[in-house]
């Protein structure tokens, strides 16, 4: 009887039912569905004012985002960082809400519908991407070392470049906090995209064709 139910209700056949989820990849003991994909792509396509686009392609390309958040929610849950707030997320959302709709709550929640999301799930896409930030700084920043030379190197490498984006004052004093954060978010990035090749490589990931027809 169960299975004549569940063969019922993947039809639409049962009154109330819906379509049945399906599994699109698995990442070691943890599971993507369809509808994270399909959740992912219009949450990806609506921030960035894209055409929704739900084809097989574009799915694919959301699954590799979310096997690389799999992996960093694996590595959340076995660490000791700390997580971004609810009011951190809404403050976010609100900010949103104030320069692409000029604070008008009614034009958002319009957007969001056309793109079938809730406000709900954009601000939990924002405490997701503040926790992820999160996660970065505090496992490969205290890392990073940037050697003085360096900043000096680049200093003199992008001078004229400097001196038009800084025209009150482009001397090296002025400027050299400013570079060394450059240069260490782009090697905090360089060791968080080496971890990431090397947990893909010693993860089990299982892709499930079907569900991308």
């Amino acid at each position: 009887m169960r299975t004549a139910l569940l063969f019922l209700a993947s039809l639409g056949l049962v009154e109330g039912a819906v379509v049945l989820d399906r599994i699109a990849v698995v990442v070691g003991k943890s599971v993507i569905k369809l509808s994270d994909i399909d959740r992912d792509l219009r949450l990806t396509e609506f921030l960035n004012r894209q055409p929704l686009s739900l084809t097989a392609e574009a799915r694919k390309k959301a699954a590799e985002r979310l096997i690389d958040q799999q992996l960093i929610r694996t590595e959340i849950a076995t660490g000791s960082y700390s997580r971004a707030s609810d009011g951190d997320a809404e403050a976010m959302v609100t900010r949103l809400q104030r320069d692409r709709f000029g604070s008008v709550a009614a034009r958002m929640s319009a957007e969001l519908e056309r793109y079938g999301l809730t406000r709900a799930q954009l601000r939990q896409e924002f405490l997701w991407q503040l926790t992820v930030l999160r996660f970065i700084q505090q496992r490969f920043q205290p890392g990073v070392v940037i050697a003085d030379e360096d900043i000096h190197t680049y200093y003199n490498a992008h001078l004229a470049e400097l001196q038009r984006e800084n025209p009150k004052n482009s001397s090296f004093t002025a400027l050299e906090p400013k570079i060394r954060d450059l240069l260490t978010g782009e090697d905090v990035n360089k060791e968080f995209e080496t971890w990431l090749t090397r947990a893909r490589q010693r993860t089990t990931i299982d892709y499930h064709q079907e569900a991308f027809q």
